[in-house]
């Protein structure tokens, strides 16, 4: 009796695993078409040379990148995506999206880097939408250690690298943040005699640092906010930017992606490139200007960079500063830009006599056009400070 009722849970079991098992599969085609698609690559642009699926893994064996036309192709190796699952508007979810190891050489060069993933990744079912939901986007983008070696000793190498994005609740905005650090360069090995030289006179030797991004995309204006772009190497300073951009929507996206498969795939490249460039035209409208903004703090480079000017003119650094101070009014007459000139001249003049921090700002009364501004820049280029209401200060 007993072993009867096993067989028929048994039988009931393998008869509901059987019915519930289509509902969880996945389609390895499917899947590669729209991961390809969120890349914004072409067909066959991304090729596994097999997809293995386990349950909610997949395992994209022997992946390599290039284009479909008999090209060269990057061997990309094996890349697992853990945790997929349907999401809606027929995209993916993908938990964890990890790459092999890099470990590549050419010559005397060689480039390692490790622990490479996309965590949270969504790729979407149709990418012609005007909504985030269109977008592929992830929670975060990951690098661990990457070095670069030439003949054994490292040129260049970084600690760690992350990019990190987060929806609103509403799906109207998403914000991002980005670093890189543990940036190292080593220039000492450049051969040139004359570079070498001057390497060394500006103290760029050995390069540390750090860069950093902070943001948010407003989608429905296509309001693009950097609110920090920056660059901050010891010894050297802090160079930071920022920066506001409209008309950046999901629409600008696809039509941006139109024209580029469009050019592709033309065979005539020269009139592909013009029916490029007259799309681009017709995109450009779209966008305007809202605000930038580039500051930088010294932290030494600018007293160095005057006495290894003034020494190729036998003067030292501040006399050097000193004959800096003459030229900028003259250069800015040149330009005929009066109402800048003063303006220009004391934040110069300011920075010079004790460098600390200088800033540039553009922030007009209200957004312009961006064809506006590649028109004045072409015909009367005088005219663009007082369009973008330009403004400069040092020492704040």
């Amino acid at each position: 009796m007993l072993h009867i009722r096993s067989k028929q849970l048994l039988s009931v079991g393998a008869a509901l695993w059987l019915v519930s098992s289509p509902a969880f599969a996945l389609d390895g085609a499917d899947l590669m078409k729209k991961l390809t698609a969120g890349f914004n690559l072409q067909p066959g642009n991304i090729t596994p040379a097999s997809v293995d699926i386990n349950g909610s893994n997949v395992t994209l064996k022997g992946v390599t990148v290039g284009d479909t036309k008999g090209g060269s192709r990057l061997n990309i190796g094996d890349v697992q995506l853990t945790g997929v699952k349907d999401a809606k508007g027929g995209g993916y979810t993908v938990e964890r999206m990890t790459f092999a190891n890099i470990n590549a050489s050419e010559d005397k060069t060689q480039i390692t880097a490790k622990d490479l993933y996309f965590a949270g990744l969504y790729i979407p079912g149709n990418t012609n939408g005007d909504t985030i939901d269109s977008l592929m986007v992830y929670d975060e983008a990951h690098s661990g250690p990457v070095e670069v070696t030439v003949d054994g000793k490292q040129v260049v190498a970084i600690a760690e690298s992350k990019v990190t994005t987060e929806r609103s609740d509403d799906n109207s905005s998403l914000s991002f943040s980005a670093s890189v650090d543990g940036v190292k360069v080593d220039l000492s090995t450049v051969d040139d005699v004359n570079a070498k030289a001057t390497i060394e006179s500006l103290g760029l030797t050995k390069i540390d640092g750090t860069i950093t991004m902070e943001g948010e995309w407003e989608v429905g204006p296509g309001t693009i906010d950097i609110t920090e772009y920056a660059f901050d190497f010891a010894n050297i300073g802090r160079l930071d930017m920022t920066f506001s951009l409209s008309g950046y929507t999901p629409s600008f996206l696809k039509s941006l992606r139109d024209t580029t498969a469009a050019m592709e795939a033309n065979p005539n490249k020269e009139a592909a490139q013009q029916a490029a460039g007259l799309a681009m035209l017709g995109l450009l409208q779209q966008l305007t200007f809202n605000s930038a903004q580039i500051s930088f703090s010294d932290d030494g480079i600018t007293k160095r960079s005057l006495n290894y000017a003034g020494k190729s003119q036998n003067v030292s650094g501040e006399q050097m500063a000193m004959m800096l101070k003459g030229m900028v009014p003259l250069a800015m007459a040149q330009a005929n830009l009066p109402k800048l000139q003063n303006a220009v001249s004391s934040a110069v003049n300011t920075y010079l006599d004790n460098p600390q921090n200088i800033t540039i700002t553009a922030e007009p009364a209200n957004p312009v056009p961006l064809p506006m501004i590649i028109g004045a820049a072409q015909a009367a280029p005088n005219s663009l400070p007082d369009m973008l209401g330009v403004s400069i200060s040092a020492n704040d």
